[in-house]
């Protein structure tokens, strides 16, 4: 009879815990939604998160309010989430480098979060593609001119800072393609590209909607995009796997997470809602304005995303000890 008791009781609570999650989505949301972005207000990630905010309030009938916590890297931030209730009132909203960032920041190691098992992925958000840009007097047509020419001098390439996305792409490039490219750490994009556009480095990684102007006028080379294809928002410039450096697939990326454990209702709510919005014609052109095209999908879409970035990404990051304040 207690064994008969105990199957009874889990079966119970079994069916019990179905329903709970089933009224949890029905009265979801019931107070307002905070997305945090832990970057500062005005860059390109907290633009888009205020377009996502500002369509998902008008859906879901609440306010969705971004709160910026800065520092160390985004790490800070992301911090912040991983601990927060599950409920589905706290979210994050983040570029590809939460899979590394707690692994490149001094300390970042003690940050008590684990960036694949202390998230729930909602949905992912958007692709923003990185090119390899240079000046157009450097004499560089191709990627193939900077392959031979690195045979016999060095070359440079500059980023947004040791740690940055740009940088963890540039050294996964140099290490798949085999093209020794010294790498010059700058305090953001701008004044990497200003540096090539003056001529002091001959290189740089660049997001499309810091090099969008230069290459408009002429200026600026874009010479490869390091993703798998060739990207939507600038169809001319050829893929480093087209080129011949096959399986090179590598994008900075937009995500939407949770806590950990979050219900499960509550995230196929959020991820319906998304994917509608990312379909709307405005949010294509202000996202695209930033550099970024939409993704969607499952929540299963973004979690293999990031699991694959913080794998991939980790062993560069160990194997070149890097490191950034």
């Amino acid at each position: 009879m207690n064994r008969i008791h105990r199957m009874f009781v889990l079966a119970a609570s079994a069916v019990a815990a179905c329903f709970s999650s089933g009224a949890q989505a029905d009265t979801y949301p019931s107070k307002p939604i905070s997305i945090v972005v832990p970057f500062s207000a005005g860059a390109g990630t907290d633009l888009i998160a205020r377009v996502l905010a500002e369509k998902l309030s008008v859906r879901i009938g609440q306010p969705v309010l971004v709160e910026n916590r800065v520092g160390a890297a985004g790490v800070i931030g992301t911090s912040y989430v991983a601990k927060a209730p599950a409920a589905g009132y706290t979210l994050l909203f983040a570029p590809g480098s939460i899979s590394f960032a707690n692994l490149v920041v001094k300390g970042g190691a003690n940050s008590g979060y684990d960036p694949v098992r202390d998230f729930t992925p909602i949905v992912a958000v958007g692709n923003t593609p990185v090119f390899l840009v240079t000046g157009s007097n450097s004499g560089f047509k191709t990627f193939k001119d900077v392959v031979v020419a690195a045979k016999n001098k060095k070359l440079e390439y500059g980023s947004a800072g040791p740690g940055s996305i740009l940088h963890i792409i540039g050294e996964v490039v140099n290490k798949e393609t085999g093209v020794n490219l010294v790498h010059v750490p700058y305090k953001g994009v701008a004044p990497a590209v200003a540096d090539v556009l003056g001529g002091h480095i001959p290189l740089a990684y660049g997001s499309l909607s810091t090099i969008r102007p230069y290459v408009a006028s002429g200026k600026l080379v874009p010479l490869a995009v390091t993703s798998r294809g060739r990207s939507p928002l600038a169809p001319d410039v050829p893929s480093l796997n087209e080129i011949g450096y096959k399986g090179i697939d590598l994008n900075s990326w937009y995500g939407l997470f949770g806590p950990k454990g979050m219900p499960v209702d509550v995230v196929n709510k959020l991820n319906m809602h998304l994917n509608e919005i990312l379909k709307m014609p405005d949010v294509i052109e202000r996202m695209a304005a930033q550099g970024a095209s939409p993704i969607g999908g499952a929540p299963e879409v973004l979690g293999r995303i990031n699991a694959t970035d913080t794998e991939r990404f980790g062993k560069i990051i160990k194997e070149m000890a890097i490191t950034t304040d």
